[in-house]
């Protein structure tokens, strides 16, 4: 990872990590050869680690050996160049405690665990999924709070509970409010691991003390989003604005719909990947893709030949 920046503490993991889109072929198999292309662009664009199977990677519908196979083959992919963390949450503890088993067997440094969905439970109840996850693998365990999507919040006095425990070591954060981000900075350790889960709030989160992003948005402009969260932990706060501003528009177009529709659509258009998703998702909608697309192009990005394989 990046070396130490001024005033940010020490941590796991930081900068620009990419929430990668899973590539499937047409007849929604796993696309291992996109996959290399994907990994290869973000190689040289300088992402600073790579989420596979997380909710942009459609965790929903990968099955277990599926996720075990992505991870290894992107760990193979990768050849020590950007550490790979492995989505393995679950609304099943039993489930998460499998799929965190599998990404540490196939070679993740880490496990991205996201809060238990639809069952609604209490601090109590997520304080003790986290626990029992966190013993099942030898690796460590970032948590993920997205209520947004989950109907459940990890609220910080019990993320700095679970802080403490042995092989927690961070963080992704998606709710973009910076009294959350300092509570957690008071209540945590000053080397557990900050991650912006939003775009949109990811500059001011880094700013105000936070390590890092964890990006849709890199999926198709890695070296910007990168070249932002250097400069931001680097305390250069008008420098990463500018970059912030001109990629504002594609933060806001990338949720027209529901992530990943546009943004595995546009990463489509650049020709790194087909356009296929499993269901329920579909393709995104004619009506929002010339906003896509013309926030690609304000954000400097170059449309491809066509979708691949």
């Amino acid at each position: 990872m990046p070396g130490h920046s001024p005033g940010i503490p020490d941590a796991m993991f930081r900068g620009s990590i990419v929430a990668l889109v899973t590539p499937m072929k047409a007849d929604r198999g796993l696309d291992f050869v996109a996959l290399e292309r994907l990994m290869e662009f973000h190689a040289r664009a300088g992402t600073d680690a790579i989420v596979i199977a997380g909710t942009t990677g459609e965790s929903p519908t990968i099955d277990p050996g599926e996720l075990e196979e992505l991870v290894a083959e992107a760990v193979r992919l990768a050849a020590g160049r950007m550490p790979i963390i492995g989505g393995s949450g679950s609304n099943d503890t039993r489930k998460a405690e499998d799929l965190t088993r599998r990404v540490a067997r196939a070679g993740a440094v880490a496990a991205l665990v996201v809060t238990p969905y639809y069952n609604k439970p209490s601090q109590n109840g997520l304080e003790a999924h986290y626990k029992k996850v966190a013993r099942a693998a030898d690796i460590p365990v970032l948590l993920y709070n997205v209520p947004g999507r989950t109907a459940c919040d990890l609220l910080p006095e019990t993320v700095a509970r679970l802080a403490r425990v042995g092989n927690i070591c961070g963080i992704k954060e998606a709710v973009p409010d910076p009294e959350r981000l300092k509570r957690l900075r008071e209540l945590c350790p000053a080397d557990f691991c900050l991650l912006s889960g939003d775009d949109l709030s990811s500059l001011g989160f880094m700013l105000g003390g936070g390590h890092g992003v964890v990006s849709v948005t890199a999926n198709l402009a890695p070296g910007a989003v990168s070249a932002m969260s250097r400069l931001a932990l680097a305390g250069e706060t008008q420098e990463a604005a500018d970059i912030d501003q001109q990629l504002r528009g594609l933060h806001a177009a990338l949720f027209l719909e529901g992530n990943p529709i546009p943004v595995k659509w546009a990463v489509a258009r650049m020709g790194l990947i087909g356009p296929t998703l499993r269901l329920p998702l579909t393709e995104l909608s004619a009506e929002h893709q010339p906003a896509v697309l013309a926030a690609m192009g304000s954000a400097g990005i170059e449309i491809g030949p066509g979708g691949a394989s």
